[in-house]
């Protein structure tokens, strides 16, 4: 199994405002602005094209150590909402006014995947404000949307630059395209093209005709895994406060506070916690595929019951870390809580699910969630005394 999935679900169906510049009058419809001077240009702009509405700035397709460097540190979450190119049109190759116009998000991610991917043509890249965000998130958000494509091809006055009336939206964007409207107020033509960047070309020499492999939704465990350093950096910022309170608290008991309970209960609980966050969000995606049932929250929960197993194991060689019954009792909801939240996060990314499953499956497990986590620090926090 691969998570293969034959049509794309809408994303979180949450809407964000439109964008509000109108545009109406083509008389104050900017020319989309000219390359930044060479010596502040960021290395993926190598020069200008000429059109008729003014220079629009060309694009390399490769990446340079720069871009990579980038990439990093967006899938490590460091600066990864800033990480966007200014929206606006560009050029790839020596594009005329017959080449194909390419539409993307400002996400630098999705930008970069669509244009390494055109090396040996030329076209045009017309970008969206989708807020930083990626092509398939902004559909279900709604920057990725009618509006903003309208808005942007009147801001980029892209009837001047090119003769057709066409425009290529990736697969993954039609949740929040309405291509009849965009016809009716832009006369632009939104034609669907693959799912993947990596078969833009053979799509564009076939006459901009998909085929079945093309419209097919994968989700394989490469794909998963590089979804790992966002989620273990995303994730940190709650564990470790909960993580601190396991050392804290772990001093309290009968008589006067105890350090040496802190060293001897807290530090090994505070880092058996931190081991099962880690775990829960290396083993949600690595499994994924073969975990029982639809629901996130019960993928988690099978992920946490293994945890368990493995702790229970583990507990013959550091049973003071878990204490008594009541500890036990504790660890074992605070583990099934903590995998079964943490698989959730997965629910944006993957291709298994649709907005009204994921909403309908937070309304029931949220709660448990929160339930089973505060009842099972109650019941640790109650083995430090009893």
């Amino acid at each position: 199994m691969d998570g293969t999935q034959t049509s794309p679900p809408a994303r979180d169906a949450e809407r964000a405002d439109p964008a509000a510049d109108c545009g109406c009058c083509s008389a104050s419809r900017p020319a989309n602005p000219p390359a930044p001077p060479p010596d502040e240009s960021p290395p993926w702009i190598i020069g200008t094209r000429a059109t008729p509405i003014g220079k629009v700035t060309r694009v390399s397709t490769t990446l340079t150590r720069t871009d990579r460097i980038g990439t990093w540190k967006a899938r490590w979450a460091i600066g990864r909402m800033n990480y966007q190119v200014p929206p606006g049109l560009y050029a790839v190759g020596d594009p005329t006014p017959d080449s194909p116009v390419l539409v993307s998000a400002n996400y630098k991610l999705s930008f970069d995947h669509l244009r390494t991917q055109l090396g040996s043509l030329d076209a045009w890249i017309l970008v969206l404000d989708t807020r930083g965000i990626n092509v398939w998130c902004a559909a279900g958000k709604g920057t990725f949307g009618t509006d903003e494509i309208v808005t942007r091809l009147k801001t980029t006055r892209l009837d001047e630059v090119v003769s057709h009336r066409r425009l290529v939206v990736p697969q993954l964007g039609a949740p929040g395209i309405a291509g009849h409207e965009v016809a009716r107020r832009s006369g632009f033509r939104v034609v669907y093209g693959p799912v993947r960047a990596a078969d833009v070309p053979e799509f564009l020499n076939a006459g901009q005709k998909t085929t079945p492999e093309m419209r097919r939704v994968r989700f394989p465990l490469r794909d998963r895994l590089v979804l790992i350093p966002v989620e273990l950096v995303m994730g940190a910022k709650y564990a470790l406060p909960f993580a601190l309170g396991f050392i804290l608290l772990a001093g309290l008991g009968p008589g006067l506070y105890s350090v040496e309970r802190v060293v001897g209960v807290g530090l090994p609980s505070a880092a058996m916690f931190l081991a099962v966050c880690v775990a829960a969000v290396v083993l949600t995606p690595t499994l994924l595929p073969w975990l029982p049932s639809r629901a996130f929250a019960a993928k988690g929960f099978w992920v946490g019951l293994a945890i368990v197993i493995i702790l229970g194991a583990l507990a013959r060689f550091k049973a003071e870390a878990f204490g008594d019954g009541w500890s036990v009792a504790g660890w074992v909801l605070i583990v099934l809580a903590v995998t079964s939240f943490a698989a959730m996060n997965y629910t944006g990314v993957s291709t298994y699910t649709s907005p009204s499953g994921v909403r309908r499956e937070m309304r029931v497990a949220v709660p448990l969630q929160v339930v089973g986590g505060v009842a099972g620090a109650g019941l640790w926090l109650a083995g430090r005394f009893l």
